[in-house]
């Protein structure tokens, strides 16, 4: 295609409209600038195949008139929506919230709106193919889906959909990208943290069976017990709440010879220190407590909580990238290391009691 082609004049001898009152449109600028509209929309666009002098007479023509291209505009110029799709499940826990958070401001820094589709922790594969293709008949140009649990992990992998799209908080397969924290790598830490104190082991108070990050956290728990040769006490199994932290508190504040606890997020752990407080089992002077996520409350319970922080926003930013990077066509093959996490020390822990 010839370069001044697409910068064709558009013809002559049309009466300029009064913009008094009135949006101006891209016709507007067409006309001021004495270009075509495609002309225009190219410009909207970046194409490289607009000359120069061109270009800043259709940008000083929308400075003139106060032209703000539309979404719809852009859309005609790019061929794209400029509208992102999310699918979140147990939106109003802490991780979750946050990280949709966090993928709408990067979106909206990148010029995207959001779709956002919150669904039930019990939706099935029918309802998460049915959530999938709304987002893509409403034409969003790709998809984020924050998938926690396994299952909905293989709903994603056996859905049909020619969208891009990046899982959060889940593998699978297809090489779809993912990411997400390194839950093993801060369970960990936790752990050794509490045995470095000299406890000779550590109970756990698990998230839900199935889920992606609990049960990342309770398998490192026992390798990291066994590799440092410490005895496995009995699992605790939470459901995420701070009353299943108290429920399953008020069972480990009835045994002297639990020392030391790592909760699998901070309300389990809130839980937990409701029931020890309750029970007249010191933090930390009787029983050390370490939780996950650094919720903004962990730092003002009493006493303040040690917990393992996730960078959720760092989650957000990858995930749109990648996202963006699929949109554009950058599907080359590269491996995204899992976004580190660290310990914040605070005054739930110390050595254990003696005797």
């Amino acid at each position: 295609m010839n370069p001044r082609a697409a910068d064709a004049p558009a013809p002559k001898g049309r009466s300029r409209r009064n913009f008094a009152g009135a949006r101006p449109v891209m016709d507007d600028v067409a006309r001021l600038a004495g270009v075509s509209k495609q002309t225009v929309s190219r410009v909207l666009n970046d194409n490289p195949a607009v000359r120069p002098e061109t270009r800043e007479a259709v940008q000083a023509a929308m400075r003139s008139l106060g032209y703000r291209p539309s979404r719809s505009a852009r859309s005609l110029a790019s061929g794209r929506t400029r509208m992102l799709g999310v699918i979140s499940f147990d939106a109003a826990r802490y991780g979750p919230a946050s990280t949709l958070t966090a993928i709408n401001t990067a979106a909206q820094k990148a010029g995207y709106l959001l779709s956002s589709m919150a669904l039930d922790d019990t939706a099935d594969h029918a309802t998460v193919a049915e959530a999938v293709d709304r987002l893509s008949a409403e034409g969003a140009d790709g998809v984020i889906a924050i998938a926690p649990q396994h299952r909905v992990g293989q709903a994603l992998a056996d859905t049909h959909l020619d969208t891009p799209l990046v899982v959060l908080e889940n593998e699978i397969r297809g090489g779809t990208p993912l990411a997400s924290a390194d839950s093993r790598n801060g369970a960990r830490k936790a752990v050794e943290h509490l045995l470095c104190l000299g406890h000779p082991t550590v109970w756990h108070i698990a998230g839900p069976t199935g889920w992606t990050s609990a049960d990342e956290r309770l398998i490192s728990w026992r390798d990291t017990l066994r590799a440092a040769g410490a005895g496995v006490p009995e699992l605790l199994i939470g459901d995420w709440s701070a009353d299943s932290g108290y429920e399953l508190g008020r069972r480990l504040a009835r045994r002297p010879d639990v020392t030391a606890v790592f909760a699998s997020n901070d309300q389990m752990a809130l839980g937990l220190l409701h029931a020890l407080h309750e029970a007249g089992r010191r933090v930390p002077e009787d029983v050390s407590v370490v939780g996950y996520d650094d919720i903004p409350e962990a730092a003002h319970l009493l006493p303040p909580l040690t917990t393992v922080r996730t960078d959720f926003a760092a989650i957000g930013r990858r995930s749109l990238r990648l996202l963006l990077d699929r949109i554009d066509g950058r599907t080359e093959e590269r491996v995204e290391p899992l976004i580190p996490v660290e310990v914040i020390v605070r005054q739930s822990c110390g050595r254990p009691p003696r005797g």
